[in-house]
């Protein structure tokens, strides 16, 4: 589940909104809450201001100290404000640490994210953890090849069909429901696999995809958000996939060095090391992949980029780029929303007035970036 899901399983709440800067306000995703400035928050009644970065264990909570302040493995990580306080300042959300306050400390069990490989690294950990406490049924289907104890769990409507080798020794695989997974195909735990995504053949395993993925060849230590289209073999490992990917035939990325260094990635503050030996590749909303498009060790990719020709494009790609190789130049706008709008549409989705008013303010604020 997203992290907004787990938040409000945890909390027993409903998430009213996603308080953000302005130049996201108007973001419209179907099923996400609206996004809201701070100063936009109500003052009535006990409200739970949290990180977006916090991805909570399951636990019960102790909310009779209010207000307090929520702490996460040390780290400062929002507010449970009482009936008639204000939201903190902008500046206390971005950097919580250094406005901390005297408020009394609610210690939640969890982690916050500080990078998105740190989704990869702890997923399959969190997918074990979360296998005993939302899916307790377990079931072998006929014909399906079950290798090891772990749990197989089905949603209503999912189906595996026979043939298929299911491997669960080192942990649980989840289909949600109107999932499906075509054989001849070999599925390794910890896996799980959202609403209506369809595995087409081939290796996948130690995986989060998302709803509505279609997924072929070899995938493994992935996450895909969701609406990815990876429907042809190639190998993408280590790699988190944003929304409305579309993966050409053969794409393919590297997720290991050959001197087996600890992986660089490029970040807004400069190149990182991840502290880890195998990274993949990173890949924002609507990038698309031409036929046989191999992918360097690390590579980023912003969203709305099209990278093509058979020629490894760059580590860095800026957002919204369009072009072979090294030879990048502005993916026009009017042009990507005509894409990706039909993208959408063959999925009964609509690229909605709120987002695409956001995708020309993220074209317009990078473009210093493709310069």
């Amino acid at each position: 589940m997203s992290l907004r899901g787990r938040a409000e399983q945890v909390f027993g709440v409903t998430c009213e909104g996603h308080i953000s800067r302005a130049a996201l306000v108007g973001f419209d995703e179907p099923d996400a809450a609206p996004t809201i400035l701070a100063s936009s928050v109500p003052t009535d009644g006990v409200r739970v201001l949290i990180s977006s970065r916090a991805a909570l264990d399951f636990q019960s909570i102790d909310m009779s100290t209010v207000p307090s302040r929520i702490v996460i493995d040390g780290e400062s990580a929002g507010w449970i404000l009482a009936d008639g306080m204000a939201a903190p300042s902008e500046d206390a959300l971005r950097h919580p640490i250094a406005n901390a306050g005297e408020a009394p400390v609610l210690e939640l069990e969890g982690m916050v994210l500080e990078h998105p490989w740190d989704l990869i690294a702890r997923n399959d950990q969190r997918l074990r953890d979360d296998a005993a406490h939302l899916w307790t049924d377990d079931s072998t289907p006929p014909g399906v090849i079950r290798i090891g104890s772990g749990v197989i769990s089905l949603a209503e409507g999912a189906e595996i069909e026979p043939g298929v080798h299911v491997d669960v020794r080192d942990g649980p695989v989840r289909l949600e429901s109107g999932a499906r997974i075509e054989g001849p195909a070999r599925i390794t735990g910890p896996l799980h696999l959202g609403r209506d995504s369809t595995v087409l053949g081939g290796s996948v395993g130690n995986s989060t995809i998302g709803p509505v993925c279609l997924v072929r060849g070899e995938v493994t230590h992935c996450v895909f958000l969701g609406y990815v289209n990876k429907a042809h073999d190639g190998h993408i490992g280590h790699g988190m996939m944003g929304r409305w990917v579309n993966l050409g035939a053969f794409t393919t990325n590297s997720d290991l060095k050959n001197n087996y260094g600890n992986v660089r990635v490029w970040t807004p503050d400069g190149d990182t090391d991840t502290g880890l030996m195998k990274v993949g590749c990173f890949l924002g909303d609507h990038v698309k992949t031409g036929i046989g498009t191999v992918l360097n060790t690390g590579t980023v990719i912003g969203a709305g980029s099209n990278v093509f020709g058979g020629i490894m494009p760059p580590t860095v790609v800026p957002p919204f780029c369009w072009g072979a190789g090294k030879d990048l130049r502005d993916h026009r706008l009017e042009k990507f929303l005509d894409t990706a709008g039909k993208a959408m549409a063959r999925r009964g989705q609509e690229l909605t007035p709120g987002v695409v008013e956001i995708l020309r303010t993220a074209w317009a604020r990078t473009a210093g970036r493709r310069e």
